[in-house]
C-alpha cells in the first residue's frame, strides 16, 4: 500500500494524488469543471499515427461498446502487450472530446494505485483518441462469475478480489472520485490461471466530488445502479458502495439480485429492495459473507458502510476459510458433471425402474446471455431447474448502461 492509500489521514488533493516518487511534476492545476469533469491533463497527447510505433494483434476484440472499442497491440521496439482502446470524440453529434479528458485525468490521479488500470500514452486522430493502457491478460471477472460451476469463484477468491477492489475504491473515493459504473465488465484480471490480481477500469462515467455542490444525473448500468439514482437523489461515495454490494453478491452466487424481465422490473426491485439471501446458492456461503453484502445493500446511502469499514469487516479480517461454492465441496456439494457421473454410474447397477426415475431427475439447461457484450453460461442450480421461466431469467441478463449525455465504454 502506497502512503497515499494509508488510511487515517486526510485525503491529499486530486493533483497530488497520483503522482508517483520521480514522476514529472503537474504543469497544470486540475480543477473540476461543471458536472464533476476534470479538465487539465500532463499526459502528452501524440499527433503522430499510432501504427507507427503499434501494431494490432490479430484476433477478436478485447471489448466493445457504443462509442469505444479495445484492441489488444504490441508495442514495436519493446513487443510489449497493451490494449488500445479507441474512443471516438463525437458522439451523437455532440464533441464529447472533453469527456476523455477527463476519463485521462482520472487514470492519471490513479496512476500509482495498484489496483487501477495504468495509463501508457495518448494517441489523438481528426475522429478519435486512443488511450494505450496496461494489458490485462486475464479478461473480465464477469467470465468466472457466469463460469461453469467448476471453474466459478470460491468464497476465499471472492474475498481476496474483494480486498483489492476495495482498496481501490477506497483510494479513489478519499480523493473524492466516484466510479458510478463498477460491475464484473469493468474489473479485470492479471490473469485468468492461477487467478490474478484485479484492475478497476472504464472510468467513462466516473465523477469528481465537491462539497461545495450536489450532483445528480442519471448514468450505471441497470442492474447495478443504486436507489438514490432512480429517485434522482444526491449522488456520493455510497453510491459505488451499493455497486459493490451487488458485485459482491454476483461474484459469491452467480446471480444478478435485482434482475427483472425487463429495466422496469429491474427498477423496481431495486427501489423495493426485492433481495434473497437464501436458497441454494447461499447454502454454503458463510453467514460472514452475506452479513458482508447486507451492509452495502441498505436503500439509505448514508447507512451503508464505506470502502474503508468494508475493509475492517470480519469477513475480510478472517484468515481463509476452506468455505467454498456447493458444488466446489467434495463432503456432498460436487459439481454437475460429477453428479452426473455418479448417477450414471450408480444406474447401470439399479432396476430399470430407478434408472428411469433418476434420468428424470437430471436436467441440463443453458441459458445464453449477453452482458455488456460478452456472452457467457449462466450457472442454473438444481431448484431453479424445477422453477418457471421467469425465475429462471433472474440469470445474467446484462443491460447497457443507462444514458444520459454521455454514455459509458464497457471495458477499460
Amino acid at each position: 500500500m502506497s502512503p497515499e492509500e494509508k488510511p487515517g489521514g486526510p485525503p491529499p488533493p486530486p493533483p497530488q494524488a497520483g503522482r508517483c516518487r520521480g514522476a514529472r511534476p503537474q504543469q497544470q492545476q486540475q480543477q473540476p469543471r461543471r458536472g464533476g469533469l476534470l479538465s487539465e491533463i500532463r499526459t502528452a497527447i501524440r499527433s503522430e499515427p499510432f501504427h507507427l510505433r503499434y501494431r494490432l494483434s490479430p484476433g477478436r476484440e478485447l471489448g466493445r461498446g457504443k462509442f469505444a472499442v479495445v484492441k489488444k497491440c504490441i508495442q514495436k521496439d519493446t513487443e510489449k502487450e497493451f490494449a488500445a482502446k479507441f474512443m471516438r470524440k463525437r458522439r451523437k453529434g455532440q464533441d464529447c472530446r472533453m469527456e476523455i479528458i477527463h476519463e485521462i485525468a482520472v487514470l492519471e490521479l490513479a496512476q500509482c494505485n495498484p489496483w487501477v488500470i495504468n495509463l501508457h500514452e495518448v494517441y489523438e486522430t481528426a475522429t478519435e483518441m486512443i488511450l494505450v493502457l496496461e494489458y490485462a491478460a486475464g479478461g473480465e471477472i464477469f467470465d468466472q462469475c457466469v463460469a461453469e460451476r467448476e471453474e466459478a469463484f470460491k468464497e476465499k477468491d471472492v474475498k481476496r478480489l474483494m480486498k483489492q477492489i476495495l482498496e481501490g475504491v477506497s483510494f479513489l473515493h478519499r480523493n473524492n472520485v466516484v466510479h458510478l459504473d463498477l460491475k464484473p465488465q469493468n474489473i479485470l484480471l492479471t490473469s485468468k490461471s492461477p487467478l490474478g490480481d484485479i484492475k478497476i477500469v472504464d472510468f467513462g462515467l466516473s465523477r469528481i466530488m465537491k462539497s461545495s455542490e450536489e450532483l445528480r444525473e442519471i448514468m450505471g448500468t441497470p442492474e447495478y445502479v443504486a436507489p438514490e439514482i432512480l429517485s434522482y437523489d444526491p449522488i456520493s461515495t455510497a453510491t459505488d458502495m451499493w455497486s459493490i454490494g451487488v458485485l459482491a453478491y454476483v461474484m459469491l452466487t452467480g446471480i444478478s439480485p435485482f434482475l427483472g424481465d425487463d429495466k422496469q422490473e429491474t427498477f423496481l426491485n431495486i427501489s423495493q429492495m426485492n433481495v434473497s439471501y437464501s436458497g441454494e446458492d447461499f447454502d454454503l456461503i458463510s453467514e460472514s459473507a452475506v452479513d458482508f453484502i447486507k451492509t452495502l445493500l441498505v436503500k439509505k446511502p448514508e447507512d451503508r458502510a464505506t470502502a474503508e469499514e468494508c475493509l475492517q469487516h470480519p469477513w475480510l479480517e478472517q484468515s481463509d476459510e476452506p468455505i467454498s461454492r456447493a458444488w466446489n465441496e467434495s463432503a456432498g456439494g460436487e459439481s454437475s458433471d460429477v453428479t452426473q457421473q455418479d448417477a450414471d454410474s450408480a444406474s447401470e447397477k439399479s432396476v430399470d425402474a430407478e434408472k428411469t426415475e433418476e434420468d428424470e431427475s437430471i436436467v441440463t439447461e443453458e441459458l445464453i446471455v449477453v452482458a455488456s457484450y460478452t456472452l457467457g453460461q449462466c450457472r442454473q442450480s438444481e431448484k431453479e431447474k424445477a422453477t418457471e421461466q421467469k425465475a429462471i431469467s433472474k440469470r445474467f441478463k446484462f443491460e447497457e448502461p443507462l444514458l444520459q449525455e454521455i454514455p459509458g465504454e464497457f471495458i477499460y
